[in-house]
């Protein structure tokens, strides 16, 4: 199997200068892409407006490029001076954003780590950098792909790997990794893009044996997912992972701070702003690594500096992000484990749902309410809409799974999944429509989204299907339907512009039946790995 990217075009781009001023980020040019949220604010919401509910069901494909590899791509596209970068692990490709042609390609050397995913690139001036999976960060000419820098981020003979599009704030670029097979201290790095050379590290779990932790001899709280920026604050903001060992809690007593959390961080020196956690002593995997979102909005009346986050263990959150005090917690999907919302607005685990030998149910499952599939917001109607997900499973624990590493076992019993568009004032879902999997999501305007919702139920694509190759598709005037109806073998093509991502899939010798809907960037990500795969029992492929 092959995977295949398309991508839209809205604006007419040229590959021109390759050179990329970071100070472009501040404000992005409204035909690029040029960082992995599309700006600092994470919302992955465009102005554009050349789709409109009047002409969205012209939209068809208009060039495709095959990478030729058989890995899942779990990137967002970056655009850049009319360059398109893509990645998987150990890959970057380079390609003509109005032709699709290969300007370059880059391959790192083989190597034993853990290829999971690869996010995506940050463009510094003539650089293009991102991360391997042996935890390596490489700096890339970006005329013709040659390597300029190689920097090892973490020894990834000791577990680490990486799968992080770094974000670039000034003369900071920043990376995490993951890791939590091991015992591993959860660490966020800044390196100088120029140079390359260490600017700090940030531990949101000190090593093992650090004396006075305040993680309760928690390690763990990997920072995997690519944070946001306040530039008027200078403050970073990143999701933490789960703490290690993942389902005994018993080996690491209190709250395990800073895992499961939203820190906020100074890029300019590495040190913590404030903390909040999403789920304290965390014994489920739910890391809180989703994509902090940043909204400047109203609260009971009063502006506010907000950051949003809907969060893997079923919780949407809000938080004034200058001191970091909760303003909301609510559910947004199915969860039965916090037997309280203390003072603070942290939901509190249940003693009762904690992992034992005889096995609890538990919702959400280990795959979690949402997952690195980003969010959106749209300013308009004040909607974050999330990839959702209802789910159950049952978690064990006995004294023999020792406490490092995933120490227990766990296994999903059902889950399905929605769009769910969340008040960002209240936490309240004011729609959601079933998809059956989960997809990441980007955003048009309101009116766009319900057109494409009906567009879907009128070609009868309400449910999506599980397997599918990576597209991203453009707006060109022709019959879709046509022009993939046309054979009965399996064809596959998916609409998205900046971000907002949908398909569409055709099954061998389904001829006349209706078509069923895919995911783009879902392409086999949420498929576990194989036995033979699994360097740990209860990993979840999902991720990192």
């Amino acid at each position: 199997m092959r995977f295949i990217i398309a991508i839209v075009l809205v604006a007419a781009v040229s590959v021109a200068a390759q050179s990329v001023d970071p100070a472009i980020l501040l404000k992005p040019p409204a035909d690029s892409w040029p960082t992995y949220h599309g700006d600092y604010s994470g919302q992955r919401h465009t102005k554009l407006s050349a789709i409109t509910p009047e002409n969205v069901h012209q939209l068809t494909l208009a060039w495709a490029f095959q990478t030729g590899q058989t890995q899942s791509l779990k990137m967002s596209p970056v655009l850049a001076n009319g360059v398109i970068y893509l990645t998987a692990p150990d890959n970057v490709w380079a390609i003509d954003a109005r032709s699709a042609r290969q300007l370059w390609r880059y391959t790192h050397p083989a190597n034993d780590a853990f290829h999971i995913g690869q996010r995506g690139v940050a463009v510094y001036k003539d650089l293009v950098y991102f991360t391997t999976p042996d935890a390596h960060l490489i700096g890339l000419d970006a005329r013709d792909g040659k390597v300029r820098h190689d920097i090892v981020i973490a020894d990834a003979k000791r577990g680490f790997w990486s799968t992080n599009a770094p974000l670039l704030i000034r003369n900071h670029l920043i990376v995490g990794v993951a890791g939590d097979f091991d015992n591993l201290p959860g660490i966020l790095k800044s390196f100088d893009p120029d140079t390359g050379k260490l600017q700090w590290t940030f531990y949101s779990t000190p090593p093992p044996g650090t004396p006075g932790s305040i993680a309760g001899g928690a390690t763990g709280g990997q920072m995997w997912m690519t944070g946001t920026y306040d530039p008027e604050l200078n403050l970073l903001y990143v999701g933490t992972g789960n703490p290690t060992p993942v389902l005994n809690g018993e080996a690491r007593p209190g709250d395990n701070p800073w895992t499961c959390a939203i820190v906020a961080v100074n890029p300019d020196t590495g040190k913590l702003a404030w903390g909040f956690q999403v789920s304290p002593h965390d014994t489920h995997d739910w890391d809180a690594a989703e994509v902090p979102v940043l909204v400047d909005g109203t609260f009971n009346g009063t502006p506010r500096k907000m950051v949003l986050q809907a969060s893997r263990n079923g919780y949407y959150v809000a938080l004034d992000r200058v001191t970091g005090k909760s303003l909301v917690t609510t559910p947004f999907a199915a969860v039965n484990w916090a037997k309280e919302i203390d003072k603070d607005g942290r939901p509190i685990p249940h003693p009762d749902k904690e992992p034992l030998r005889d096995g609890r149910l538990v919702a959400p499952n280990e795959g979690g309410a949402t997952n690195y599939r980003s969010p959106s917001f749209d300013p308009a109607s004040g909607l974050l809409v999330v990839s959702a997900v209802d789910a159950w499973g049952i978690y064990f624990f006995k004294k023999e799974h020792g406490a490092y590493g995933w120490a227990g076992a766990n296994s999903s019993v059902y889950s399905r999944s929605a769009l769910r568009a969340i008040e960002y004032q209240t936490g309240k879902v004011r729609w959601s429509h079933d998809i059956g999997e989960g997809a990441g999501v980007g955003r048009r305007s309101e009116s766009v989204v319900r057109t494409i919702r009906a567009e879907w139920r009128r070609r009868g694509a309400d449910s999506w299907g599980r397997q599918c190759l990576p597209a991203l598709a453009c707006v060109q005037r022709d019959d879709w339907g046509r022009r993939l109806g046309r054979s009965n073998r399996e064809i596959r093509a998916a609409l998205v512009f900046q971000g907002w991502e949908a398909g569409v899939r055709r099954d061998a010798g389904t001829r006349g039946r209706p078509w069923r809907a895919a995911s783009l960037s879902r392409c086999g990500t949420r498929q576990r790995p194989s036995d033979h795969e699994r360097p740990a029992e209860g990993l979840d492929a999902s991720r990192r």
